[in-house]
């Protein structure tokens, strides 16, 4: 499968600007240069094209869509068409009731349309970041599942919107995984997640790492999904089609870059990571291990976990991330057995 992310650094409010931006990084895209087809899939990050920290309902209310209705959905429908490809952007949604004014609801959403520019899905993030919730209500976690047709197979996918994959508004234990948890359980073969992850870091260390990813942030998003290292996948075919061994999860990390006015007096700069990548876990069964073991009497896994990447983006870099999941990745990193 051919996968590709957008990594940009829109403008708060800028909508028509965003678009063009988008537009022309796709123009320069990576798998145009290298003379390959188009991707299967192309993922953008949340709230792509409006822009991210809106401190407040009436300031976001300008650029709320009705689901498959407005400026993102268009763009998403016309890009789909012209590469054939399924794409997924992340916009701010509106839900009127037609039977009650006063109970209209907003969501932070991600977008899905097919190679025909058709709606498939609709998935609203369900664990608000505290900019969410001055405008925003939670979505419904079980949206978060959809088995996608690409080439000729369905595909068991997962969707998430940034703080998703977090423990739930940080009460639950850090290690309950919630979100990982249901990747394995639903026997998920392919993880989507459109974020606008924020960063700690200065102006002057962003632009200093420029092209190269901001790690303290790529680790800790590898560490929230430390249970496809732990316990056994589920899924018998993998997103290329292939059974046995190794099995593996594709996971699609879709971040924004760049910088947005603080919400209030009381806040900085909203600073993005960047750090778009694509990646899969891969577990192999050792040599004489139980089918459905999850480990030996010693305690070690009876399967060898790699992760493979085939792209890392810089922490401030706008442009493409993308990844052919049947050829080699660029980088793989195998787990090392801790020393007791």
């Amino acid at each position: 499968m051919k996968i590709a992310t957008l990594q940009l650094a829109p403008k708060l409010g800028d909508l028509q600007g965003n678009i063009e931006k988008a537009n022309g990084l796709l123009k320069s895209n990576k798998w145009g240069s290298a003379g390959a087809a188009s991707p299967d899939l192309l993922v953008l990050p949340e709230m792509a094209l409006t822009g991210y920290n809106f401190p407040s309902l009436e300031a976001v209310k300008p650029y709320l869509e009705p689901a498959g209705d407005g400026p993102s959905a268009s763009w998403a429908r016309e890009t789909a068409k012209r590469l054939k490809c399924k794409v997924c952007v992340g916009y701010p949604e509106i839900e009127e009731n037609p039977q009650s004014t006063d109970q209209t609801t907003y969501y932070n959403s991600l977008l899905v349309v097919d190679e025909k520019g058709e709606v498939i899905h609709n998935y609203r993030k369900s664990f608000l970041y505290y900019t969410d919730e001055t405008w925003a209500a939670e979505g419904q976690v079980e949206r978060g599942f959809k088995e996608l047709a690409i080439q000729e197979q369905q595909v068991a996918t997962s969707f998430g919107i940034c703080m998703d994959i977090n423990p739930y508004k940080f009460e639950a234990p850090f290690d309950k995984w919630e979100f990982a948890s249901r990747v394995l359980d639903s026997k998920t073969q392919l993880v989507i997640l459109s974020m606008a992850w924020l960063t700690l870091l200065s102006r002057e260390e962003l632009d200093a790492l420029k092209y190269k990813p901001e790690m303290d942030t790529f680790n800790y998003w590898l560490q929230r999904f430390w249970p496809l290292l732990q316990k056994r996948m589920k899924h018998e075919i993998d997103i290329d089609g292939k059974t046995g061994s190794p099995k593996k999860v594709v996971i699609v990390f879709a971040n924004r870059a760049g910088e947005e006015p603080p919400a209030d007096e009381t806040k900085s700069e909203a600073r993005y990571a960047g750090t778009s990548a694509i990646i899969a876990v891969t577990q192999k069964p050792k040599s004489g291990s139980e089918q459905d073991s999850e480990s030996s009497d010693d305690g070690e896994l009876p399967f060898d976990v790699k992760i493979l990447c085939w792209d890392l983006l810089g922490a401030a870099e706008e442009g493409v991330c993308f990844a052919d999941t049947t050829a080699d990745p660029k980088m793989v990193f195998a787990i090392k057995k801790s020393s007791k």
